[in-house]
């Protein structure tokens, strides 16, 4: 069985009842992914919510020349697949698997009958959509005021977390479907990064070496 934690650390699920929680824990599968997998495609139907319990999944949109936009990427602990459970539409977009991944699959049935039961429990909805709300609020400001060598300034910090040196946990074509840009562009940027002096790269290995001209130049 999924460990209980990892849902009551979605916010979706936070403070949940023990017997609510059970309930969505027997309905909880695991599913192992290896690099490349598709767990959704963009339109398909849906019927379950996911949690990763290992590795990273992207969330990307694809344009009709074939061009991807990655437009959030999720570790351990992130919630995705919730969106059909209140609209009743397709995927909005393809998840996809980065590195060997696990994920925990929950249906929307039992999801459904916990609201039922105890509607209280869509505030903890609203206080995700408003998080996720804000996101797309910064998204599209770095869309209008960052050129592209500021937005890859700020996923390169982004990626990198609290640790200045670190392992890209995602390829150059996928770097640059998260700023946007084409990939050499986004390779033109960290290219002048190096020269300035502000990250070390070898291949997917970089260190920050001067994080507070990384960090103005990414605003």
């Amino acid at each position: 069985m999924v460990d209980s934690t990892l849902l009551t650390s979605s916010e979706l699920f936070a403070d949940l009842p023990t017997e609510a929680l059970d309930g969505l824990l027997e309905a909880t599968t695991t599913r192992d992914l290896r690099r490349g997998d598709v767990i959704f495609a963009e339109d398909d139907e849906s019927d379950e919510l996911y949690i990763v319990e290992e590795g990273r999944i992207a969330i990307a949109n694809r344009s009709i020349d074939g061009r991807e936009s990655v437009v959030a990427l999720m570790e351990p602990g992130d919630l995705f697949g919730e969106m059909p459970l209140f609209d009743g539409m397709g995927r909005s977009a393809e998840a996809r698997a980065l590195e060997r991944s696990k994920v925990a699959a929950l249906p929307y049935a039992p999801v459904r009958e916990l609201y039922e039961r105890s509607p209280d429990q869509l505030w903890h909805v609203v206080a995700m959509l408003a998080r996720r709300l804000r996101n797309m609020d910064s998204a599209l400001a770095d869309s209008v005021f960052l050129d592209v060598t500021g937005r890859t300034a700020k996923r390169l910090l982004e990626l990198a977390g609290d640790a200045d040196e670190f392992v890209l946990p995602i390829t150059q074509e996928e770097l640059a479907g998260m700023v946007g840009a084409s990939r050499e562009r986004v390779n033109k940027a960290i290219a002048s990064f190096v020269k300035l002096g502000w990250i070390e790269q070898v291949d997917r290995r970089y260190v920050i070496t001067n994080r507070q001209q990384l960090s103005i130049r990414a605003r």
